[in-house]
């Protein structure tokens, strides 16, 4: 079919394991392929197929076991663009609080990193370090079931949001210090972070020393919890910026390993914890946990009760990325005056474009939870090929050149330009008809879009057009771009 949308047809894969379609394939990987379009990498999805036949590409959909209908992988992987050239993959090495990693991306303190086996096979997959589930000296007991989500399409498409009443590590407490130590004895080239959360100021430093003393790299306070059923414990201290001052100031008079507050996003301006993080001598923040909220579907609902919990998954990272640029934007934080803390970023990362934009916000590395629960430590592959992609096409030579490039852009509402406008621009060659700029116009912007409904052809009237682009955002086919920025006044 012409005109098929790739990255639509990609995304009804069901990205299985031991993939049917590549076992079906002589000569390539067909699901590789797919995975890497799915991933924002379609323009290196050429390589796992470039020695396939149609006929391969043909076996491979026959064999694909899509429950509604076979996923069109020839047409699909036939229509994606390639380059060609070879490139010189860059070095994603980074340090982080005088670590050296091996790439930025890292397992977020979760349900992904619970025990040594999980964790070995995530540092063999690539995955450069992890922030161990948090470990903590109470009794952990968890509801069934935990998790909820909220899907793309109907209950079994991918989710965007992802809710979850898990709080903190089941296993003894002596168990996971041992699990730390097998994981620094065994990958010594490896991050391993230790999260910790106490209830008390004796806690925190006990805790903080047994890390230290099994080998962790660095410790991360967990202030930022948001469903723990002990008070004074996880968001509860990260919404109180005098114990996260204590608390911080605590761990690192009693230990010598980096020490890393984790910020709630429950708050109003999470500078304040921050910054209390900051004058108790924290080397670095990561930010954020997951977000209060409320699903209400009653057949995967979390427990059999309903109860405000954690949301996570990619709905959340403008949420994320707005907490970050606060932080970003603080003078003392960022080192304009005295010691830099870096940041460690955390909230709805799925493909490297996503890391990409919190790097580019002042991240130093970046953490992945929710994407790794739904598609597994593969998805490593397409995060370091993108962005050594990405890198290679700019002429960048260190991942440490694109932290806090896009800080700049960033200005006050009062600071942006309100005196020039950009119309929308129609390309009628891409435009099917469908009349849907002219109904959100119409009924959500400003009536600017005249449209005939005869010849199915929408029209912008320049004297109504304020230039707010709702129509550009809402077009299914992509015909509407930009054209230029002109001075109001000329109008």
């Amino acid at each position: 079919m012409k005109g098929m949308n790739i990255y639509e047809e990609a995304g009804r894969c069901l990205l299985c394991q031991d993939a049917p379609c590549t076992e079906a394939c002589q000569h390539g990987d067909p699901a590789r392929a797919i995975r890497a379009v799915r991933f924002d990498n379609e323009r290196l999805a050429g390589r796992w197929i470039a020695a396939c036949s149609d006929a391969d590409l043909e076996r491979a959909e026959r064999a694909c076991i899509h429950h509604d209908r076979p996923i069109r992988i020839k047409e699909m992987l036939r229509s994606v663009i390639t380059d060609k050239e070879e490139e010189v993959c860059p070095d994603l090495g980074i340090d982080f609080c005088g670590l050296h990693c091996e790439n930025p991306f890292f397992l977020a303190s979760s349900a992904i990193c619970t025990n040594y086996e999980m964790v070995s096979r995530a540092f063999e997959a690539g995955w450069a370090g992890v922030y161990y589930k948090t470990i903590c000296l109470q009794d952990i007991q968890e509801v069934s079931p935990r998790f909820d989500a909220v899907h793309n399409h109907g209950p079994h498409g991918d989710f965007y949001a992802f809710r979850n009443m898990e709080q903190l590590s089941e296993n003894p407490v002596e168990m996971d210090f041992d699990i730390i130590h097998r994981l620094k004895e065994h990958y010594p080239t490896k991050i391993v972070i230790a999260s910790i959360m106490g209830q008390t100021e004796e806690e925190w430093i006990e805790l903080a020393k047994r890390a230290e003393d099994a080998g962790a790299d660095a410790v991360e306070l967990n202030f930022s919890c948001p469903q723990m059923r002990l008070t004074g414990m996880g968001s509860d201290v990260g919404q109180n910026p005098e114990l996260v001052l204590f608390y911080t100031a605590y761990v690192k008079r009693n230990v010598h390993i980096p020490v890393i507050p984790k910020m709630t996003p429950n708050i109003t301006h999470i500078n304040q914890p921050a910054m209390a993080a900051y004058f108790a001598g924290a080397d670095a923040i990561s930010a954020i946990n997951t977000i209060k909220s409320v699903t209400m579907s009653d057949d995967a609902a979390v427990s059999d009760l309903k109860t405000v919990s954690g949301l996570s998954g990619r709905a959340v990272k403008p949420v994320a990325l707005r907490h970050i640029l606060d932080m970003a934007q603080n003078v003392l934080i960022r080192g304009k005056h005295g010691k830099c803390v870096e940041i460690s970023g955390v909230g709805g990362i799925e493909t490297w474009r996503d890391a990409l934009e919190f790097i580019q916000l002042g991240c130093s590395n970046v953490q992945v939870c929710t994407a790794v629960m739904q598609y597994g430590y593969r998805i490593i592959d397409d995060l370091v090929l993108g962005l050594q992609h990405y890198m290679a096409q700019r002429g960048i030579s260190h991942v440490s050149d694109l932290v806090g490039e896009q800080l700049p852009k960033f200005v006050q509402p009062s600071d942006m330009d309100r005196q020039s406008i950009v119309y929308p621009k129609i390309d009628h060659e891409k435009c099917v008809g469908c009349g849907r700029c002219e109904i959100s116009c119409s009924d959500g912007g400003h009536q600017a879009i005249v449209f005939d409904s005869t010849a199915r052809r929408p029209r912008i009237e320049g004297a109504k057009c304020v230039g707010c682009h709702l129509c550009r955002l809402v077009c299914p086919t992509g015909a509407i771009g930009l054209a230029n920025r002109i001075p109001k006044k000329n109008v």
